[in-house]
């Protein structure tokens, strides 16, 4: 069994049984207005509603860089809010890509899959607005994800 796949798709309608997490990275300027997270606001409003609760309030919480707020949408399926971009322009740092950020988020991806027996869903995560290369984001889901036998299917838009 191939435990990363990619196919043509919609990463808000994951094509599986059981349960999945769907995945995707958000900046640490509590920004959400561009890119995937407009796809996850059509179909389901929690998950924007709650990342902003959550930078809102990050004086009293764990909202930073490699944080992962896990967000129930249905029985069956969760949204991960995963804060793995520094600001939302590139600048003199480079793209607000952090690649540490990402995989440390994906550790926590990692640990509720594993409790839930939950499949890994996401678009190519960190390679849009966020400004990050592909040849260095799916390493980080290999490693983190699918060498501990979990499933990811990662959608490309149709």
């Amino acid at each position: 069994m191939t435990l990363l796949k990619i196919i043509a798709g919609d990463a808000t309608d994951p094509q599986a049984k059981g349960p999945k997490i769907i995945t995707h990275v958000c900046n640490d300027l509590g920004g959400w207005g561009k890119g995937f997270v407009l796809a996850i606001s059509r179909r389901w409003p929690e998950p924007e509603q709650q990342y902003r609760r959550w930078h809102r309030e990050r004086a009293g919480n764990d909202f930073a860089l490699g944080a992962v707020q896990l967000v129930q949408v249905r029985p069956d399926i969760w949204v991960a809010n995963l804060i793995g971009q520094h600001g939302i322009r590139t600048g003199s740092g480079g793209p607000p890509i952090r690649y540490e950020a990402v995989s440390q988020g994906l550790e926590t991806v990692a640990a509720h899959a594993l409790t839930h027996r939950a499949t890994v869903h996401m678009p190519r995560i960190g390679c849009g607005l966020a400004g990050g290369k592909w040849d260095r984001i799916e390493p980080l889901i290999t490693e983190k994800l699918s060498e501990r036998g979990i499933a990811v299917t990662v959608y490309d838009k149709t």
